[in-house]
């Protein structure tokens, strides 16, 4: 399996009157204009242009992950024959960067319970309808190791190759993977199990004594003073 990395903001290579120019990329604002350049260098759809910029404003820049996660949301609606309108669920299986194209494009949010996300550590996102069957058909799309050796800047980024390997193709990455669109990507149909929803009640925590679903207590404390404890209060309190 092909780990996935952490991304960096790095320079675009614009190529205009044959002329190779190397722009840095700085802050967001120059960033969102930087993409825009290469897109229209591409000859990107209005569709996906307007995707990328919303998904760099959220994401706030204009990150490698995240572009090649607009194509694939953008590959896997077409393969459902979806719209970003109607009531979809994604699973997505990275925490890095492919979960913000699900939720801006699709609507598809952790807050609204129809985007989970696993943190197996491959590039790759599924969706599926609503359904009341207790299966469900989907298309999942994702970053086929395969294809990448095709375009051998993106696979030395993707597979977090030595810095110093990486360092040689780094100006063109943005461009290679704008380019690249969905030559990366590989679908196949999958089916999932149907969560079905089901009925909860509440109780306090013995410790905290705040109010939580009372099947997560352990042993009558909340997961917050139990196993998912983050933090510690000060003493003397401060609020």
């Amino acid at each position: 399996m092909v780990p996935v990395r952490e991304d960096v903001t790095i320079g675009i290579t614009c190529y205009q009157n044959n002329i190779v120019k190397i722009i840095p990329m700085k802050d967001n604002k120059d960033s969102t204009q930087e993409l825009r350049t290469v897109m229209e260098s591409a000859g990107l759809s209005p569709r996906l242009r307007e995707y990328m910029e919303k998904c760099a404003e959220f994401h706030t820049y204009p990150a490698p992950g995240l572009l090649i996660g607009v194509f694939m949301v953008d590959y896997a609606l077409e393969k459902l024959s979806a719209n970003p309108g109607e009531r979809l669920y994604a699973v997505v299986e990275t925490r890095k960067c492919a979960p913000d194209p699900l939720q801006v494009i699709t609507h598809c949010t952790i807050g609204n319970n129809r985007l989970k996300v696993l943190p197996i550590g491959k590039f790759a996102l599924t969706l599926n309808r609503q359904s009341n069957d207790p299966e469900v058909r989907g298309v999942r799309v994702y970053v086929d190791p395969r294809k990448l050796k095709a375009y051998p800047v993106i696979y030395s980024w993707f597979s977090n190759e030595p810095k110093e390997k990486q360092a040689a193709g780094k100006d063109r990455l943005l461009e290679d993977i704008i380019r690249a669109g969905r030559n990366i990507l590989s679908a196949e149909e999958v089916i999932l199990g149907v969560t079905e929803k089901k009925a909860w009640t509440s109780s306090f925590c013995s410790k905290c004594g705040e109010m939580v679903p009372s099947d997560s207590l352990e042993n009558g404390l909340c997961p917050g003073c139990g196993s998912l404890s983050y933090y510690r209060k000060p003493v003397p309190p401060i609020l």
